[in-house]
């Protein structure tokens, strides 16, 4: 299928993966910026967003559908950031296809992913409820995340409740949640249950890698980030304390310097 993308700037490209659930839109914060060094390439996986979906699939077919996307826009060789599932699909693209990838930029991933989130209570999903709705009609009101947003199953995706990140989760990650299938829920779900791992493999990746990680992430545990990171032959790793999974829209400005940085030294 043709993917649903956003393209912006030009020069090297710059290809960036989504997570579950997400789109090409929810990676605005990393392309926002780096369009002005590169050619951000940000595509809706197969079953999210704009790219619909109509029969089951596998994790592969990502792997073939991003193949196919890169032949389209010309992207012999590119860089990769991967959040999330998109940083399990850059390590993958990565292993499949080492000639295509210059560099990796590992968001809150692992090649072994393990989470630690507690058992989701009718509680937690009531507020998280409440608190979408609210926060979709008023996004970022600072009554809204006091009362049901650090209540809700965000204050497992976030520790530091900004006004900024409960924007983001407005614009960004509700329509993203509402736009995932039942198609991609099912590959995911599949592939977990497989128990994925390919922390055996990652050693023979060879291009140079960047992996970032939140001290307080419950959906794919520093611990699993950095087991990565240590695996990698060429790998820089920061943690950062006081933030979950969803760190990028608690931290931007420090997440894009320690990007460029790592960039320009990459390059």
């Amino acid at each position: 299928m043709q993917l649903h993308v956003e393209i912006r700037g030009v020069g090297e490209p710059l290809l960036c993966l989504h997570g579950h659930p997400g789109s090409g839109r929810s990676m605005a914060v990393f392309t926002e910026h780096l369009s002005r060094q590169f050619r951000t390439i940000a595509p809706d996986l197969r079953g999210y967003g704009r790219s619909v979906a109509r029969s089951p699939f596998t994790m592969d077919t990502h792997l073939a559908d991003l193949v196919a996307l890169l032949d389209c826009t010309g992207s012999d060789r590119c860089l990769v950031l991967g959040w999330s599932l998109g940083g399990i699909l850059a390590l993958e693209l990565a292993l499949r296809h080492p000639q295509r990838v210059a560099g990796l930029i590992l968001i809150a991933t692992a090649a072994r992913p393990r989470g630690s989130h507690p058992p989701i209570t009718w509680a937690d999903s009531a507020y998280t409820a409440i608190a979408s709705l609210i926060n979709r009609a008023i996004p970022g009101w600072q009554w809204n995340i006091n009362t049901f947003g650090q209540r809700s199953l965000y204050r497992y995706l976030l520790q530091q409740h900004t006004p900024a990140a409960y924007r983001r989760l407005a614009t960004e990650g509700f329509p993203a949640y509402l736009r995932t299938s039942r198609h991609a829920q099912a590959a995911l779900s599949a592939a977990i249950k497989g128990g994925y791992n390919r922390l055996p493999d990652v050693g023979r990746l060879t291009c140079p890698s960047l992996v970032l990680c939140g001290e307080c992430d419950r959906h794919i545990t520093p611990q699993s980030s950095q087991e990565t990171a240590h695996a990698l032959p060429n790998s820089t790793l920061k943690t950062y304390p006081h933030v979950a999974h969803l760190f990028p829209w608690e931290i931007p400005d420090q997440v894009r310097q320690d990007i460029e940085t790592w960039l320009t030294q990459a390059r």
